[in-house]
């Protein structure tokens, strides 16, 4: 399979590089993308970049954030919980997190407001449309976008009054109702947009010990609230309050790695966040300002049933639980000065942007292990950072791309084994490139950017001081791409082929002491290999067949190795030249798109993925997989009748793995794999009406 995947995508990258085709000027695509310094068309953005609109995410409301941004190319996610929570790119980024303060690699964010570590807030509903950036964002982003940035966009108010009511039933007892409203609420100065989602489901587990097939439900309630100041012509102040409550179970892992739990106390998933983001956009003349600040506020509560059984199962079972009660805030003040056209320097050739930003972090972890005493710690960070970027039109098809920024790091660790740390460093990233246009439905593009990581303590006691921390990440990345149009614009198509130099790379692995007793703890921490290495490729094409069919393609590939790296936990595994963990080696999706009359439309797509990597410290591993999704919709002005299936053949596959430990005393306690297992057959119907 992975071979057929390879050939088809040289022989389509080799087409999309070669293939010039006389066509009319016309404008490729109207996605406007926003997470660069300046608003552009996403046919002109140089970057790795997948855009979901609104077209592709308005029938996902009820899904999982993540697991819907995953049929993206290179990107992969993880559970371990009540659902996904984890996003790598390019096999890099986080898999978990139990006591470890974490910096995520991946950047979340959501309507001017940082979700990096709030991932269960996150949905789909009233959602204008998903960036999912790739490779290292060092200047726009700087820490915590080493591997890439997803930017969410939800609705934005408008002048004239308009609303979305939508409900969904589906098998798992599952429902859903959602209801956004928006327009002038002060004619010429204030608009403003309300939307509410509540999301429940019984989830696919059984407890069969408890009888009961809820204890992994899914119970969530988000609200948005955007306002618009029109405070002058040239001045508007955008307002976005966000309130999450989510309050899902969590009893996932079991003996035989099914969906048939024995645990007698279920686990519990939660998550409170309320979150705030103002945008002040000042136009001047020749400059425009944009200050930002946002804030935000999460409590949530991760526990489970450690012996995942109940007391009787077996005379020499043990039994506990391990719960994580996390508080996080953080708020986040940038203000940046653009150049409009006649602000140009350099012989009124260059746009520049030149920018300030300050972060400040807090976690407070409360641990409860049943055979422990109550472990806590506080990690604080404050980043402060200078940025600017050129954009020099060396010609009028030609630009070249400059950017640098240089970010302080101060973090403070303590926690109640009476161990503290303080770290200063600064960190420098950025990015030069050049675009190339040769017409405007065709574009080249390279660049060669620089991303960081910061460094980071690990919290358990169980390893030796000297071993507490670990050092900042490196990320050196070229990115060579292409976007073109071809038939007057019915087949549009994005490649993107990618190298990255990874140096001292953060590993994570983790190991578990006094086994088979009262006294036994998982223990994970980071430590840092000395070189890693990725290259790759991502393709997509739409290709509009005729005004009833249109189809959807695109592939990942990658290829990532560790140079030289030896596992530091007893078991001493040298994975040296082997792949990291959660980097699968191919991922496509192709979708098709059928309007059969002008009321009822059929989309189908299989998207799949190959095997990979549970952990750096074993060797086992997750299955290959293919899904097949499908749905038929209704349409009749205003109401959408919508019949979904997902999954449709009930294929098996896993979405987090734990090896090299044994957990059951049935068995004589015999180190085996246990994994968690992805969603089986879902389906339902949606309704949705339009005002």
């Amino acid at each position: 399979m992975t071979k057929k995947i390879i050939t088809l995508s040289l022989i389509a990258s080799c087409s999309l590089f070669a293939l010039d085709i006389s066509q009319e000027e016309i404008t490729l695509d109207p996605i406007v993308v926003s997470s660069d310094f300046r608003e552009k068309s996403l046919s002109e953005t140089s970057n790795a970049i997948t855009v979901l609109s609104d077209d592709e995410i308005s029938d996902k409301a009820s899904q999982s954030f993540i697991e819907t941004i995953s049929s993206v190319p290179n990107v992969n996610f993880s559970s371990g919980a009540s659902k996904a929570k984890y996003i790598q790119i390019r096999g890099i980024g986080e898999r978990s997190q139990f006591e470890t303060p974490m910096n995520p690699s991946v950047a979340i964010i959501q309507d001017g407001i940082d979700f990096s570590h709030a991932t269960l807030g996150l949905g789909m509903f009233d959602v204008q449309q998903v960036e999912i950036l790739r490779g290292p964002q060092g200047t726009v982003f700087g820490a915590n976008a080493l591997a890439g940035v997803v930017v969410v966009e939800s609705n934005k108010p408008t002048k004239h009054t308009e609303g979305h009511i939508e409900t969904t039933i589906g098998n798992y007892n599952t429902k859903a109702i959602g209801a956004a409203v928006g327009g002038t609420l002060i004619e010429n100065k204030l608009l403003g947009r309300f939307s509410i989602y509540k999301n429940t489901s019984d989830g696919f587990i059984t407890n069969s010990y408890l009888n009961r097939d809820d204890t992994n439900n899914i119970n969530e309630l988000t609200t948005k609230t955007k306002l618009s100041w029109l405070v002058k012509d040239n001045h508007t102040i955008d307002f976005n309050i966000l309130h999450a409550n989510i309050k899902n179970g969590y009893d996932a892992f079991n003996f035989d790695n099914s969906r048939t739990t024995i645990s007698d106390e279920p686990g519990k998933d939660t998550q409170k966040t309320d979150a705030l983001s103002i945008k002040s956009t000042y136009d001047f003349t020749k400059t425009k300002l944009i200050s930002t600040i946002s804030t935000s506020k999460s409590n949530t509560q991760y526990m489970y049933d450690e012996d995942w059984s109940y007391p009787t199962f077996d005379p020499s079972a043990w039994t506990g639980t391990d719960e994580f009660l996390r508080n996080n805030k953080q708020t986040d003040i940038d203000l940046r000065l653009l150049s409009n056209q006649d602000a140009r320097i350099f012989n009124d050739l260059s746009d520049w942007t030149i920018g300030a930003y300050y972060k400040n972090y807090e976690d407070n972890l409360i641990r409860n292990h049943s055979w422990n005493a109550q472990y806590t710690s506080k990690y604080k960070t404050n980043n402060k950072a200078i940025y600017g970027q050129i954009d020099t039109h060396i010609s009028d098809n030609t630009t070249i791309i400059s950017g640098l920024r240089v970010e302080e790091i101060d973090s403070n660790f303590k926690d109640s084994s009476n161990f503290n740390t303080h770290t200063q460093e600064t960190l420098v990233g950025g990015k030069i490139g050049i675009n190339h246009k040769i017409s405007k439905t065709n574009m080249y593009y390279i660049s060669l950017s620089k991303g960081y990581k910061p460094g980071g303590v690990n919290a358990t006691n169980a390893i030796p001081n000297s071993e507490r921390t670990f050092n900042t990440e490196t990320l050196w990345n070229i990115d060579l791409g292409t976007n073109k149009s071809y038939f007057e614009n019915t087949l549009i198509t994005r490649l993107n082929l990618f190298y990255g130099k990874r140096i001292d790379q953060q590993v994570k692995s983790s190991f578990v002491t006094n086994p088979l007793s009262s006294n036994t703890t998982f223990d994970e921490y980071y430590n840092n290999a000395a070189k890693a290495h990725n290259y790759g490729l991502e393709t997509q094409i739409d290709y509009f067949i005729n005004d009833d069919i249109s189809l959807y393609t695109s592939i990942g590939l990658l290829r990532s190795k560790f140079d030289e790296y030896i596992d530091a936990n007893p078991s001493s595994l040298d994975v040296s030249g082997r792949t990291p963990a959660q980097s699968p080696s191919y991922q496509y999706k192709t979708e098709i798109n059928y309007m059969i009359t002008k009321n009822w439309n059929l989309k189908t797509d299989i998207e799949g993925k190959g095997s990979f990597y549970f952990s750096n410290r074993h060797n086992e591993k997750a299955n290959s997989y293919k899904l097949l999704n499908s749905s038929i919709t209704y349409i009749e002005d205003a109401l959408t009748v919508t019949l979904w299936g997902k999954n449709l053949t009930n294929e098996k596959y896993q979405t987090r793995g734990f090896g090299t430990f044994g957990n059951n005393p049935a068995n004589d306690w015999v180190t085996e794999l246990y994994t968690q297992q992805g969603n089986p057959r879902t389906f339902g119907f949606t309704l949705g009406y339009d005002f």
